[in-house]
């Protein structure tokens, strides 16, 4: 019983660490809440590869880990952004781009439940991988123009529900063996979370943001491609044939 109940554990852990993001950036805390979401990041990739390893997949764990996910990579992100950089703002403004991140996470999410994919890939951008960035780009908040970040909140909620097609890393499984190592895997993670959160979370920041990037190119690659094919072929003129 407690075998098959794991991988609900870890998706629980994945929810309370975005409860404790969404405390800790209102107590003036945003190092620490966003890599509480990293941690939930952590978290909610265990989950399913421990699922799998221990054959205890379930359609109860799949709609928990989406509920989950919601609230850690959708809410939580949202509001790190909006406290430390929208409060400024005009107010009906900051609350709707604030509002459509979690909005887009939660349609990629049903998206996903009910759409199959194609093997190997995402499509769309994954809410972990764009909660991930959103929350650690709010931590350059002081660098960065306020309309650089509105315009990256609404980029990354708009590849959330586009049909970019990201590498899907979730299939790489954990061997038997090793599954009962992932819970000092994750206690350890959680130390230096909050020992160095945040150096850790900026450092995290760049690899997810590589990815989220990735699904970008490949718009614009789809984009030309489609000019090019909409483009008319410039037609030779016919060769003038002199009849004797």
């Amino acid at each position: 019983m407690i075998t098959k109940s794991l991988p609900n554990l870890f998706t629980i852990g994945n929810l309370f660490l975005g409860i404790i993001a969404i405390i800790s950036v209102f107590n003036s805390k945003p190092e620490l809440a966003a890599i509480m979401v990293i941690v939930a990041m952590l978290l909610d990739g265990l989950d399913g590869r421990v699922a799998r390893a221990l054959n205890a997949q379930s359609e109860f764990g799949k709609e928990l880990d989406s509920l989950s996910d919601v609230i850690s990579f959708g809410v939580a992100p949202a509001f790190i952004m909006y406290v430390v950089a929208f409060t400024e703002m005009n107010a009906a403004a900051a609350w709707i781009v604030t509002a459509i991140f979690p909005i887009c996470g939660a349609l990629r999410l049903a998206r996903f439940n009910v759409v199959a994919g194609t093997p190997g890939y995402f499509i769309g951008l994954p809410i972990p991988a764009a909660g991930g960035v959103l929350c650690t780009l709010a931590l350059f908040h002081k660098e960065l123009n306020t309309v650089v970040l509105v315009l990256s909140t609404l980029l990354l909620s708009y590849l959330m529900v586009s049909t970019v097609k990201y590498p899907n890393f979730k299939k790489v499984g954990i061997p038997k063996a090793a599954i009962w190592i992932t819970p000092v895997v994750v206690v350890a993670a959680v130390v230096l979370a909050v020992m160095y959160p945040g150096l850790l979370s900026k450092l995290i920041f760049v690899p997810l943001l590589l990815y989220a990037l990735y699904g970008l190119k490949k718009n614009v690659d789809r984009l030309f491609f489609w000019k090019r094919r909409k483009r008319p072929s410039v037609e030779e003129p016919e060769s003038k044939t002199t009849s004797l």
